[in-house]
């Protein structure tokens, strides 16, 4: 087919009609779809806004009047969240910067250094994403019983300073592969060392990709439950997931506070993910990356 035939055809009425009404289909499928999955959370939020004597009534309004902010200062106050809040992020912060740098540390020099086994012992690292955590779980309790680490912070951010992930390696590896030799050569010729060249070459062309594996970080540590849980047992020590699971055992039935706690809890998480969608997209295109 010749262009010209191609540029009537795509400028034929029905043609463009058919195509607008898909298109148009396709967007209040989606809408639809997107309002179903919000409904939990609308609930959620209208919850956390009901008087206490009206959130089990079955003519409940979604939107309760009057609005009872005062549920989320009560909610926040039952329990030490501002303890919680402090202890979750000094862990997340950490392991951002513990992971991003080892990680990215440890993917350079499985992407551009040679030495021998090299694509063996990387195949090695990959291995250890199929691996369950419950294996490791008592041998590393174990270690950190030796080390007297348990009820302290440290099990959960020394680790993240030793290689970052196998995931992260794998992810800022495929980046990695990517940027031109000729930099790195031109590099070398005006005298950069391997480090060198990893600070003013890699990093500052990964920026996108380290930002990938700094919110994939925030999420995995601001919502982790289990390793505060095992590491953790003095109420200083916990954890906001932990401070919810504590708050859910004593005010289970009081659901207008549960949710308040429940939202609070989420709004950074929330904000974090509609300011940085873009990057979410670009972890699952660079993880496709052929290496």
């Amino acid at each position: 087919m010749s262009m010209t035939a191609t540029y009537r055809k795509t400028r034929d009425p029905k043609i463009r009609l058919w195509r607008n009404t898909k298109t148009a289909l396709v967007y209040a499928v989606l809408i639809g779809l997107s309002c179903v999955f919000l409904i939990p959370f609308f609930w959620m939020l209208s919850t956390s806004l009901t008087e206490a004597g009206k959130v089990i009534m079955r003519n409940k309004p979604w939107i309760p009047n009057p609005m009872v902010w005062a549920n989320y200062k009560q909610a926040l106050t039952v329990l030490p969240f501002h303890l919680f809040l402090k202890n979750t992020l000094t862990i997340t912060l950490s392991c951002i910067v513990g992971q991003t740098l080892s990680a990215s540390l440890v993917a350079f020099g499985f992407s551009r250094m040679r030495f021998p086994g090299r694509d063996v012992l990387f195949i090695m690292v990959l291995s250890t994403m199929m691996l369950p955590a419950q294996v490791t779980m008592i041998p590393t309790f174990i270690l950190f019983t030796k080390l007297r680490w348990i009820d302290t912070l440290k099990p959960l951010i020394v680790p993240a300073f030793f290689g970052g992930g196998a995931f992260f390696i794998f992810l800022l590896r495929q980046f990695f592969m990517t940027i031109p030799s000729e930099l790195e050569d031109a590099a070398k010729i005006d005298g950069c060392s391997p480090l060198g060249i990893y600070r003013n070459v890699a990093l500052p062309l990964s920026k996108p990709a380290l930002a990938t594996v700094a919110i994939f970080s925030f999420m995995a540590h601001w919502n982790d439950f289990m390793g505060p849980l095992i590491y953790t047992q003095s109420m200083e020590k916990k954890t906001l997931a932990l401070g919810l699971y504590s708050f859910k055992g004593l005010h289970g039935t009081e659901y207008h506070l549960m949710m308040a706690a429940a939202i609070a809890v989420l709004i950074p998480v929330l904000i974090i993910f509609f300011s940085a969608q873009k990057y979410f997209v670009q972890g699952i295109v660079l993880s496709g990356l052929k290496g």
